[in-house]
């Protein structure tokens, strides 16, 4: 398969005039889709535009491959478009575009087409391609220009092949740097890092290998020889990658755009000697950085990167805690309905063997969760040795225990349990520093025997001492506090949580309210919760409901995405909202937070709660006031609704297919 097996004539359009990126899209958009390669564009274009809301697809050299991977794809394809005059796009090197490829990808679809696609990235990469494709004036020449250059790079591929097995029998041909390369989507940026570096090697005559972990697998994987041989390896990734096969050698740690935006200075860095070693037992998750004192970011970079750091560790705790919130606070609130025949009495909820069974099955699950939330934070910090010691203080924290009586133990809950894990995590890392110089005859006893000891004893002892005693009286005092809290005061906290969820929807504003109602709800307070949940499900809900009550300040297309929206908002999916806020967010944010205040705020004052974290509508049932919760979802829909209509324009006829601007 080639890439012309995947762009026609008709999805090529030349000299197109638009007035920004989401216009772009839309009209590649519809190329597709009107060639049968869709099963849904509103839902495939959402998924482009959010894609872009996590990063740029504008890779420089004026050229962006905006890319999504959906079960709204029918078949793999691509559209390309040319611009009479270029636009910003917020590309990695700022410079304005003017070629744009589309990517679409099946989900699920890892095949040759992924191949494909990734050679599409690499051959952007040469400026002089690109310009060949930009001056084409007709599609059939433009589609020409690429089936000539796809020649030319399987020549080069299988060059490349023959002086890859010419390196296995002469050493000295073998590369110098190796790297690899990782990206969220595996689809763009892997592999144009890639090539970059490639590139950037070739001219400065250095050999090198790069292996990517993209959609379709590893690919070019560096061999122990290969390893062994190099002077550095270069990980440039935003995800995940196996590391620990380079413990002992220099290794760069960065993320995938910094390949993209200097390769030379990546190169020239993993040539001088200053990459630091690769600890001989660590493999790290995730992204990692070069955090050695001669890094060359300063001083507001490295705090800006700490803080990412601490967001991704928690968030990677709250993540995997919050399944057990949920399955175990809904088991707790079902056992109340199972029981309702003893409703007021002393053993509502267990009276029945039935009820007892399901409430112990939900608060085993509900127990767990702090476990959960230290061990997996633990786990980011200091990776997998970390995991048994922020388990361990996780089930502290949930005790209490402490010095005192133990019926005097407060359990020191969510602050206990976050403290726990980050500092397994650190103590994890700190213990690795301190036995790097053991004999190599004891390297393996280290993950099985000193790491676990030194970790539980260090975590638990801080626990018993220090933590939990003075947490859980914090505790104690906010959970009195909450509960003290009357009518009016009540209200208004309601309505400034449900403010902050329509902020940054899905970031971390919303996050953070988020997770102040989660800890409420983990201290019986389930009316912040709803109130949280309320603030959450309005802005998709509310401009669903614009759309449908007034079509005239909606595009065509924004109506048809505007539907999907009830069934998010209906799922307390606030980020159904994302591609209306990507296009118009001046006049969105407000109108959502407005109507997400209101519907948190009368979700308090009716006295609406609810027993999980998550389920939106399909709570209902368990909801002590279901209409009155109805009624206040739709009062603040209803407000976002005509906000929303107040500050947007009309659209005539003629503009009906155009974007927002």
């Amino acid at each position: 398969m080639q890439i012309t097996d995947l762009l026609v004539p008709e999805r090529v359009a030349l000299n197109m005039q638009v007035a920004d990126k989401a216009m772009a899209i839309h009209a590649m958009v519809g190329m597709l889709d009107r060639t049968g390669c869709l099963r849904d564009a509103g839902e495939y274009e959402k998924n482009v535009l959010e894609r872009e809301a996590q990063g740029t697809t504008g890779v420089g050299g004026g050229v962006a491959i905006p890319h999504g991977k959906s079960n709204a794809v029918l078949v793999p394809a691509l559209a390309a478009v040319t611009l009479r005059e270029a636009i910003d796009y917020q590309a990695l090197d700022g410079a304005p575009v003017r070629l744009l490829f589309l990517i679409a990808a099946p989900d699920g679809a890892n095949d040759l087409h992924i191949q494909v696609l990734a050679r599409l990235a690499q051959l952007l990469m040469e400026p002089l391609f690109c310009e060949e494709l930009k001056q084409a004036a007709t599609p059939e020449e433009f589609l020409a220009v690429i089936a000539k250059r796809e020649q030319g790079e399987t020549a080069r591929e299988a060059r490349a092949e023959a002086v890859a097995e010419a390196a296995l029998t002469e050493p000295r041909l073998a590369p110098r740097v190796l790297a690899v390369t990782a990206c969220p989507t595996g689809i763009a940026h892997t592999y144009m890092a890639a090539e970059a570096l490639e590139a950037e090697a070739a001219e400065m005559h250095i050999a090198i290998k790069v292996e990517t972990n993209g959609a379709d697998g590893v690919k070019n994987h560096l061999t122990e020889q290969e390893i062994e041989n190099a002077e550095c390896i270069i990980v440039a990734a935003d995800k995940a990658v196996e590391t620990a096969r380079f413990a002992g050698k220099p290794v760069l740690r960065v993320p995938v755009s910094q390949a993209l935006k200097d390769p030379e200075m990546l190169l020239h860095r993993a040539l001088s000697g200053t990459a630091p070693l690769e600890p001989e037992d660590e493999s790290v998750p995730g992204m990692g950085c070069n955090r050695k004192a001669g890094s060359a970011k300063d001083g507001a970079a490295a705090t800006q990167e700490f803080g990412r750091k601490l967001y991704t560790d928690l968030m990677n705790g709250v993540s995997h805690m919050i399944p057990f919130i949920t399955g175990g606070g809904i088991l707790i609130a079902l056992s109340y309905f199972l029981d309702r025949g003893n409703a007021g009495a002393e053993m509502f909820g267990r009276g029945t063997s039935l009820a007892m069974l399901v409430r112990t099955i939900g608060n085993t699950s509900f127990n767990l969760m702090y476990v959960v939330l230290a061990g997996f934070i633990a786990m980011s910090v200091g990776d997998l040795p970390a995991l048994v010691a922020g388990m361990a203080g996780g089930m502290l924290a949930i005790q209490g225990t402490s010095l005192a009586p133990q019926a005097e133990w407060v359990s020191s809950g969510f602050w206990g349990a976050m403290i726990a894990g980050f500092a397994a995590g650190l103590v994890v890392k700190l213990l690795r520093t301190a036995f790097k110089r053991l004999p190599s005859a004891l390297v393996h006893i280290k993950t099985v025997l000193l790491y676990p000891v030194a970790s539980l004893a260090v975590v638990g002892f801080m626990m018993v001492f220090l933590v939990n005693a003075p947490l859980g009286r914090f505790n104690t005092w906010i959970y009195q506090l909450l509960a003290s809290m009357q009518g009016g005061s009540r209200v208004v906290l309601a309505a400034v949580l449900g403010a902050l969820m329509a902020v940054d929807f899905g970031g971390p504003i919303n996050k953070a309210a988020y997770l102040f109602g989660t800890v409420a709800l983990a201290g019986g307070q389930e009316e912040f919760m709803a109130a949280v949940m309320a603030g959450g499900m309005v802005p998709p809900l509310g401009v669903a409901l614009a759309g449908t009550l007034f079509p005239e300040r909606f595009t065509t297309k924004e109506r048809h995405t505007a539907m999907t929206d009830y069934l998010m908002g209906a799922c307390f999916i606030t980020e159904g909202v994302v591609p209306f806020v990507l296009r118009d967010p001046l006049h969105v944010i407000p109108s959502c937070m407005v109507g997400a205040s209101l519907a948190a705020a009368l979700s308090m004052l009716f006295g609406c709660a609810v027993p999980a974290p998550h389920g939106g509508m399909f709570l209902l049932p368990l909801n002590p006031h279901p209409f009155r919760y109805l009624l206040a979802l739709l009062m603040g829909s209803l407000l976002t609704a005509v906000t929303l209509a107040a500050l947007r324009r009309k659209y005539p006829p003629k503009d009906a297919e155009q974007p927002t601007n």
